[in-house]
Formats: structure tokens, C-alpha cells, sequence
């Protein structure tokens, strides 16, 4: 176990020594590796704040993937709050275990990741200590969360051109490097584009096409990129924001599509853009998707649908995008 988390243990058991009542209970699970490990110089201020607050703290560092899923399903009714800390690939792991459980126990989330474009687009604090201390607000925010086909995302669903990045760049390689290390291994992709032909329904359009991209998205940043996923997007609406981008059959079409999304113009056909609470894709083949950076299958046909307001999350406040 780390050093700094036997303290921590420690000092809780120092508190129930000197007869400190902590009436209630928090699980707080965190990934040690996440954002070159700087979770574990404020781990024990971050736990302080959380015991001021009445709060006895199970605390556990994540050991392997799907940890803090475990967790989070283990612990969703058996505690009054889970609290991760992470990136968002941490976060999708809790949020999946308490979907699952189907829980309305309620999280907080402590960025701590390379991009971190969740708690971006919530507008969260970037001092660990200070989103510790929002989380014990204890202000309720209603968040839409993400069905793909039996499973569960938070912010993204994704497939084609630079989505399997983020899980397989290594984590150590994101850590020193940042952003940088997602355009290394994404530049490699470049010359060797991926196109699926693919049918889509909603209740807003029908489309056959082919794409070499494509995001379901209920988030206002992505890759550390804002406006991508579009303008006055509301993360309890009710409704994701659908991207696709069709194949370019030259560099003139390639430049326009980049124009239109550097410029967050939609003045090209070659961009599908639209909001809806439910889509279905269907391919001709297998298409490997992302969820929440992390591998979500290869399945041929998707049904994602908006479960609206469905994540109870400590939010002090929201932001109004500007527009």
C-alpha cells in the first residue's frame, strides 16, 4: 500500500481515538498515476476537508483497470458519497459501477487527468483542494449520462479517425507529455484514414454515408479541445450533440472540413451536425468505439440514448455558456 495513503489511515484512526463522530460515510477512490501522480502531494489535506465535514473516508488507490468500477459498484449502497479522483477514464469507470448498481448515491470528481474535459465543461475547479472543497457543498447537479447499447458513458462515444488514442497511449508517456503525446500518436493515423460506410436514424434526420469519424458527445470540451462538439451545449439537457464527418474525397474537401471546425462554422455538407436524445448507427461492418477514452467494443450496430438527468453530482455551481 502507498506510504502516504498508511498516514491517512492512520490519522483517521487518530481521530476516532481522540472520540471524533464522523455520522457519515465516503468511499474515495483515486488513480495514483493520473496527471504524474500529483493527487498523492494533497491527499491528506483532501481527506482533512472531507473528515471537517463529518465524513468517514474508505479510501482506496486504484490497482488495475476497472478498479474503481469495482468499487464503485461494491460500495454504491453502502455509502453516502463517492468521491474519485482521476481522469475521465476514472471517472466513466465510477459512474458505469453506479449505473449498473442503479444507485442515486451521489459522486464527486476531483480532476486530476491530462485533459480532463468533463469537469471542463462543468467549469470545476483545477486546485485538487479546491474541488474538494465544492464537492462538501454538497449542491446538488442533475447530469445526463450516456446508454451505449448495454453500457454506460459520461461525456463521449466515439469511432474513427484518433479515437483509440487515448487508451493506447501509454499512461506514463501521457503524463510527461500532455496533449502532445495524443498528436504523436495521432498524426501516425494521417495518411492511413479509416472510412465506414454507416446508416443513421433519429427522429431529426436519416443518413447513409461514409464517415471516417463520428462523437455522440454531452460535453463542451473534447481532447482538451473546446467548441468542438458545437455552441450553447447544456449538459442536463437532455440531449447529446451528434458529430459526423463524412470521407473527403480530396485535400480541397480535407481543408474544408478542418476550416469548419477550427472557425465553429457549419457551412459545409461535408459535417453532419445535429442534438437528439436517441441515435442508432449501423454498419457493414465491425467499427471499434471509444467511450470516455477507454475501449467501448466493436459493435456493428449502436443504439445511444440520453438517460436524462439520471447522475447525481456535487456541482456548487454551472457556468452559463457564452454564446
Amino acid at each position: 500500500m502507498d506510504v502516504t495513503v498508511c498516514r491517512v489511515e492512520q490519522e483517521l484512526l487518530f481521530d476516532m481515538e481522540r472520540g471524533i463522530v464522523l455520522e457519515k460515510r465516503m468511499l474515495f477512490v483515486f488513480n495514483p498515476k493520473a496527471g504524474k501522480g500529483k493527487i498523492k502531494a494533497n491527499l491528506m489535506e483532501i481527506v482533512d476537508i472531507f473528515n471537517k465535514s463529518d465524513y468517514e473516508v474508505v479510501i482506496h488507490a486504484t490497482q488495475y483497470p476497472k478498479d474503481a468500477y469495482e468499487k464503485a459498484r461494491d460500495y454504491a449502497d453502502k455509502v453516502d458519497l463517492i468521491v474519485c479522483s482521476g481522469g475521465d477514464g476514472t471517472l466513466d469507470e465510477v459512474v458505469t459501477g453506479i449505473m449498473e448498481k442503479e444507485s442515486s448515491v451521489p459522486i464527486g470528481y476531483i480532476p486530476a487527468g491530462s485533459t480532463n474535459d468533463f469537469a471542463n465543461s462543468l467549469f470545476m475547479p483545477k486546485s485538487l483542494t479546491e474541488a474538494a472543497s465544492m464537492i462538501m457543498e454538497e449542491e446538488l447537479y442533475r447530469c445526463d449520462v450516456g446508454k451505449f447499447n448495454s453500457q454506460s458513458f459520461t461525456y463521449i462515444a466515439a469511432f474513427g479517425l484518433f479515437t483509440d488514442v487515448s487508451y493506447q497511449t501509454d499512461q506514463d508517456l501521457k503524463n510527461i507529455l500532455g496533449h502532445v503525446a495524443y498528436l504523436l500518436e495521432g498524426m501516425k493515423r494521417l495518411f492511413d484514414i479509416k472510412s465506414y460506410h454507416m446508416r443513421v436514424w433519429s427522429e431529426e434526420i436519416e443518413i447513409e454515408d461514409e464517415f471516417i469519424f463520428g462523437m455522440v458527445t454531452n460535453s463542451r470540451s473534447v481532447g482538451g479541445f473546446k467548441k468542438l462538439t458545437g455552441k450553447n451545449v447544456d449538459m442536463n439537457d437532455g440531449l447529446f450533440e451528434v458529430t459526423l464527418i463524412t470521407r473527403p474525397k480530396n485535400p480541397l474537401e480535407l481543408q474544408e472540413i478542418l476550416t469548419s471546425l477550427v472557425k465553429e462554422e457549419d457551412n459545409t455538407d461535408l459535417i453532419y451536425s445535429f442534438k437528439s436524445h436517441k441515435v442508432v448507427i449501423e454498419a457493414d461492418e465491425e467499427v471499434p468505439w471509444t467511450l470516455d477514452g477507454e475501449f467501448g467494443g466493436n459493435p456493428v450496430r449502436v443504439e445511444i440514448e440520453n438517460m436524462h438527468e439520471a447522475l447525481n453530482l456535487y456541482l456548487k455551481s454551472v457556468k452559463k455558456e457564452t454564446k
